[in-house]
């Protein structure tokens, strides 16, 4: 007898249902066969050992060890994958790196063709259709990005699967409309938020529907309520369950959790169409654009078409329509797709790497596209138009496929033909190949091949140390960081042409996208930037000791006694400008350029020395500030610096040529105006670091409204703010700073510092004239009769043409309330626009933009129109109280 005959009933049941899909079985057979032969090529993603960590203090919490998680946004990460992938490792006894990723990578492609065979059954009840059924699950499995992913990437290729595994459940909890079948879609739920929290959108999804069910099903609300709780409880009890980080203290752990996940705030820089741009500062555009020019174009077309089929469907339908499951669930499948699309471009979160975190997308898109093939079939009832349109479609997954298999190990750098694939050296100038697994990893193989018995020195890299740990040992062993022998080659990234070192040119499209280059004969390049450097004086002080080296335009980092640096953690490097608008268009928003990078991509550690030397850019250079993270992309400071981009001694210089007259204004600190070059000086003595902790702000108006910056307008002044230690520096008790001034002819300048969030600690106003020029206005004006006494005696001045004040004795009391100035003019048609019908030009000016106090003195100069005056009434007011007092002069003949 049979094992098949010999079998229980319930097994014998279960077998053959499974042969009934016998050519989507041969298809995953075919697959996994494929995902072992392959899984060799496969390099491997920085990110890996750092969930792998995740998933052994997951297990320790478990055991009871809770000092183990680590201080980084990798706590949260759940234990509902990389958990149990430990705990298979550690059931196998595998010790050896290479044995232990390579069977993660099987592990996770094995989950990834789990996700294809639930997409099979599920357009299998979708369609009825086994043809539709075998395309949607192709269509799935085979997109070359996702695909490349489904080895290394541990996160995001778990969460499609996931998603399609749960889009399967909520159908059927759909389709049931039972408490116990929304139960397990909420523990799949719950499953899908633990691998990313993305997973909220299905959730909320299959809220939504549920909730427009209240409107539509009034007989049956307690049903609907109940499925609904049962849903987010089992949902919610399953991401407590599966992240033990918050058991512990499970409220503000929960909330802490959330707020990181979902605003994790990475800085990161990245190639998109030829610019440079900030993953805080996307294009609207960004995400549909990656998932356009890297998807199949026929799976595009296919998707379009089944979105306006089933809008063309909708249109129209009644409220009474949700009952309908099936439209319940089309509605649900295309929000899954649409909603993350519009919520990126809406809320404008921290996106990069393409469309790598969001190719969960992919799966609902899959079911769309199948749609699209269903609508098509539809449309063409003879069987041979049907024959056509189905053999159409196999030619697009054929044609992806050998595609793909022509790209391996590279077809993460697949591209469509929406964008140039033929220019030489074009894609990789346009786009940031996410080759960094497949790419690092193919060079290495290539080096050591053309090196199969010597040992080969390379200059440290994380993406190449991670990559290093699935050679085999021998190869492993060979491959030597540079810290610990000089380099003989380096692994870098290409943009644009390889320079003329390149031995090993990595290329797809006819663009090369890694090399490996020769290095220079000679010795460690970074011993002499240490010889050279240290002779100096280190412009900041602090976990390293940071330089500028103005003849080779670049930073330089510093640490002794240092041992070989975490290679986890990360510099960051700001450069704010002298003009933002040097800055790149997305930059100019920041105000700053920002850059990221790991201690081995700048430097090196010998002779139990760390250096490192960051470049800056070409333009002028105000201010930077740069210091460590801990992790990449994380906002845990390890230390930070603030420094001018010029040497001390010029700051020292502008003290002493500043205090060699008398300042402008006395306040907080004392205020200079200098004219070469043009500029504020501000000075302090004594003065320590903690009295210029506070951000500086500045207020310039110009003589001129028109000379105001686009922006500005409207305002009176020109404003910007400055932190201390971006522009000036602290010795010897004194603190200096020097802020430049705009180039237009100024009126006056307010001043001072402020706590973000409470306002001004101190602030004040001067006018931009010297002093003294404010005297000789006193004097000449005393030496004749006032047109008129008031609370300030009044005198008009013909050259230049002004109303002068003057009062004495007078202290900074007696001017603190604003001035006010009506001008009435012999010609009404010379009033400015906009005053005409009022009979009189009027403006108000604060005493300090426009006069100074001295030897009890005060004295300030107001402006007057170039057209013949009749009379002037001017004053003092209090704003929202009126009028303090006010006078009248008459300027007629």
């Amino acid at each position: 007898m049979s094992v098949f005959a010999s079998a229980s009933p319930a097994l014998r049941e279960a077998i053959a249902a499974l042969l009934r899909h016998r050519l989507a079985l041969i298809a995953l057979a075919a697959f996994m066969v494929a995902g072992i032969v392959i899984s060799n090529d496969i390099g491997m993603s920085p990110d890996r050992p750092y969930l792998r960590y995740s998933g052994i203090a997951n297990l320790a919490y478990i055991a009871g060890d809770t000092g183990i998680f680590p201080e980084d946004h990798n706590k949260f990460y759940g234990a509902v994958f990389d958990a149990p992938l430990v705990f298979i490792e550690r059931a196998l006894g595998l010790e050896d790196s290479r044995d232990i990723y390579v069977s993660y990578f099987l592990a996770t492609h094995l989950f990834y063709l789990i996700g294809g065979l639930f997409a099979y059954f599920l357009a299998r009840r979708l369609f009825d259709n086994k043809v539709l059924a075998l395309f949607a699950m192709l269509l799935f499995l085979l997109h070359p990005r996702v695909h490349a992913a489904a080895f290394a990437n541990s996160k995001d290729i778990p969460f499609i699967s996931m998603f399609m595994i749960t889009l399967f459940l909520a159908h059927r909890a759909f389709r049931k409309d039972m408490l116990l079948a929304f139960a397990l879609l909420g523990l799949g739920a719950g499953i899908l938020i633990n691998i990313r929290i993305m997973g909220v959108v299905l959730l909320a999804g299959v809220l939504g529907m549920q909730a427009a069910l209240l409107f539509s099903r009034a007989h049956q609300r307690k049903r609907v309520l109940l499925n609904g709780g049962a849903l987010v409880l089992a949902a919610g009890l399953v991401v407590y369950a599966s992240l033990p980080y918050l058991w512990a203290d499970p409220a503000p752990r929960a909330v802490e959790w959330w707020t990181t996940l979902a605003y994790l705030p990475h800085d990161l820089t990245e190639l998109f169409r030829g610019r440079v741009i900030h993953s805080q500062a996307m294009p609207v555009d960004y995400v549909p654009t990656w998932f356009s020019i890297t998807s199949p174009p026929f799976a595009l077309l296919l998707g379009a078409i089944g979105v306006i089929a089933l809008l063309v469907r909708w249109a129209g339908i009644r409220r009474q329509a949700l009952r309908d499951r099936k439209l319940r669930f089309e509605a649900l499948i295309t929000g899954c797709f649409a909603t993350p699309l519009i919520a990126i471009a809406i809320l404008n979160p921290v996106v990069y790497s393409g469309w790598t975190h969001v190719y969960f997308l992919w799966a609902p898109f899959s079911l769309l596209a199948t749609f699209g093939l269903g609508w098509l079939l539809k449309q063409f009832p003879p069987a041979r138009l049907r024959t056509m349109a189905c053999g159409a479609a196999a030619a697009g997954l054929g044609t992806t496929l050998i595609t793909m298999t022509l790209l391996h190990p590279l077809s993460s750098f697949y591209f469509n033909f929406l964008v140039d694939r033929t220019t030489p050296e074009h894609l990789n100038s346009q786009y940031r190949a996410q080759t960094t697994n497949a790419g690092v990893y193919t060079a290495m193989k290539r080096l050591t091949d053309l090196r199969p018995s010597s040992s080969v020195a390379l200059r440290h890299n994380v993406k190449w140390a991670t990559n290093r740990l699935i050679f085999p040992e021998d190869s492993r062993n060979r491959l030597i960081p540079e810290h610990e022998s000089i380099a003989e080659f380096s692994i870098k990234r290409v943009s644009g042409t390889p320079d003329r070192n390149t031995l090993i040119a990595v290329r797809v499209y006819d663009s090369t996208l890694w090399a490996v280059a020769r290095e220079e004969p000679g010795e460690n390049r970074y011993a002499s930037v240490y010889e050279a450097t240290v002779s100096g004086v280190p412009a900041a002080r602090s976990e390293y000791d940071v330089y500028v080296n103005h003849a080779d335009r670049s930073l330089v980092y510093v640490k002794e006694p240092c041992a070989a640096p975490v290679t986890k953690d990360v510099f960051f490097l700001q450069v704010f400008p002298d003009n933002s608008d040097d800055l790149p268009i997305e930059e100019q928003s920041l105000g700053r350029a920002n850059e990221e990078f790991r201690f081995y991509d700048f430097g090196s550690a010998f002779d139990g020395k760390c250096v490192a030397e960051a470049p800056l850019p070409e333009y002028g250079v105000a201010g930077i500030r740069t210091g460590q993270l801990r992790g990449l992309g994380g906002d845990d400071s390890l230390w930070e610096a603030a420094l001018p981009y010029e040497d001390a001694s010029v700051y020292r210089a502008a003290y002493h040529a500043a205090v060699a007259a008398e300042p402008v204004l006395r306040a907080e600190f004392d205020l200079y105006v200098s004219d070469d070059p043009r500029a504020l000086i501000y000075t302090r003595e004594p003065c320590a670091l903690s009295d210029v902790e506070n951000p500086f702000f500045i207020h310039v108006t110009p003589e001129r409204e028109s000379d105001l910056p686009t922006g500005t307008a409207g305002t009176g002044f020109d404003n910007w703010g400055f932190d201390f230690l971006l522009r000036g520096v602290v010795f010897d008790g004194k603190c200096v700073a020097r802020a430049p001034l705009p180039d237009y002819p100024i009126a006056s300048i307010r001043t001072g510092q402020w706590i973000r969030g409470e306002g001004e600690v101190w602030e004040a106003a001067l006018p931009y004239e010297d002093a003294s020029v404010y005297r000789a206005a006193y004097h000449a004006a005393v030496a004749a009769e006032p047109v008129l006494r008031a609370e300030f005696d009044l005198y008009v001045s013909d050259d230049p043409r002004a109303l002068i004040y003057t009062r004495e004795p007078c202290a900074l009391s007696d001017v603190e309330n604003p001035f006010f100035i009506h001008v009435t003019p012999e010609r009404e048609s010379d009033l400015p626009t906009g005053t005409a019908g009022t009979g009189f030009d009027n403006w108000g000016f604060d005493f300090l933009l426009r006069g100074v106090v001295f030897d009890g003195k005060c004295v300030a100069r107001a402006p007057l129109p170039d057209y013949p005056i009749a009379s002037i009434r001017t004053g003092q007011w209090i704003r929202g109280e009126g009028e303090v007092w006010e006078a009248t002069l008459s300027l007629s003949p």
